[in-house]
């Protein structure tokens, strides 16, 4: 089960790198199927347990046979553990919930309930899923936020990490589970845009011990831009034979950026919500990724009405491959559902054909991935 530079080995087969994994948040990527996703040549898919705890609620998954089985995906699946997720609600509405050292206390809009949420817990919950990379409970923070908060953020990161792996061994312990189908575990490296606290917490994470590691926290600055000297510092500080996974980064220039600094696992919500929001992905020619190499194309545009081509020549695609952008655009406008899947397929196709330049390699052969 030990991931090296070329590809992790996941109780769900080898997941060649560098790899972007789409956004399964609650347990389906909007729109696209099991079929549909493997078409896209995505070899593997990133869910939430903070979502999925949810709903459908962490006994239905299980009584539907985990995530693998629930979703009819047979290659790896990552689950975030909640963590950013938590920043997002309880930090931008703090009567949404409590945030303290023994974990997370909240209600979001609209539950009858209140969850408790620990470290403990995130990794139970992991493994009942049946994940293939399970990630640590961690306190996420923006670049933005002031040193102090970014102090506690690391030393609560730490804290959580420990308690991660020790209820991860137990389990894996108590399971007995046998070498090929232990799942990885993944720490988060917090510290916000300051160096000495990332190289704090990256440490102390490496001296706990994980199978690989991610860029934890607002991988963006205040003005939208991507922290680029902080990337390739957590690249140059945490050693190559472990995997770094950029967590949250989408944007095709950013990607670029990340797997050139070194980084070998990518998620975001981005493509999939944009091909929902009409906003599509092009190449600018036929290979590599000099200067321009991308650019939008918006389908809900009027001049796109009687536009006969596809989205892009440069694309395989199973909308590219038989429809035009005005069939695209008038599925838009009067709000099929057809335009969803055929959109999302297209900008999902543009992120692995991305990686596939950015590696060199060619497509994998369509399929399910080695068991």
């Amino acid at each position: 089960m030990t991931p090296n530079h070329r590809h992790l080995t996941t109780p769900h087969g080898p997941l060649a790198l560098p790899a972007f994994l789409p956004d399964a948040t609650q347990g389906v990527v909007r729109s696209l199927d099991a079929l549909d996703l493997e078409a896209c040549g995505v070899r593997a898919l990133q869910t939430n347990v903070f979502h999925l705890m949810q709903k459908p609620g962490a006994s239905t998954v299980q009584a539907l046979g985990g995530l693998h089985r629930m979703m009819g995906w047979d290659r790896p699946i990552v689950t975030d553990s909640g963590g950013f997720q938590a920043y997002s609600l309880i930090r931008e509405n703090p009567r949404a919930g409590r945030l303290s050292d023994r974990g997370l206390s909240f209600q979001p809009e609209g539950a009858g309930r209140k969850f408790q949420f620990t470290p403990e817990k995130s990794v139970q919950l992991q493994l009942r899923y049946g994940s293939d990379v399970v990630v640590c409970l961690d306190d996420c923070t923006h670049p933005d936020d002031r040193p102090a908060a970014q102090e506690e953020s690391v030393r609560r990161t730490i804290l959580w990490a420990r308690r991660c792996r020790a209820e991860f061994a137990r389990l894996v312990e108590e399971k007995r589970l046998p070498p090929e189908r232990r799942p990885l575990l993944l720490g988060v490296i917090q510290g916000g845009a300051s160096r000495d606290l990332r190289r704090r917490c990256a440490e102390a994470l490496l001296e706990i011990g994980f199978d690989l590691y991610g860029y934890g926290g607002w991988p963006l600055d205040g003005a939208g831009h991507l922290l680029v000297d902080i990337f390739a510092y957590l690249r140059e500080i945490v050693p190559r034979q472990y995997p770094l996974h950029a967590l949250g980064v989408g944007h095709p220039a950013h990607v670029v950026t990340c797997v050139q600094l070194g980084y070998d696992l990518l998620d975001s919500v981005m493509p999939t919500r944009d091909a929902r929001h009409g906003r599509l992905y092009t190449f600018s020619g036929p290979a590599g990724l000099a200067g321009e190499f991308f650019s939008y194309l918006y389908v809900g545009d009027n001049r796109h009405i009687k536009a006969a081509g596809p989205i892009s020549p440069y694309c395989d695609c199973p909308c590219c491959t038989r429809y035009s952008v005005g069939y695209l655009h008038h599925l838009f406008k009067v709000g099929d559902g057809l335009y969803g899947r055929l959109a999302t397929m297209h900008n999902l196709r543009f992120m692995t054909a991305l990686l596939e330049r950015l590696s060199g390699g060619q497509r994998e052969e369509r399929g399910p991935a080695a068991a």
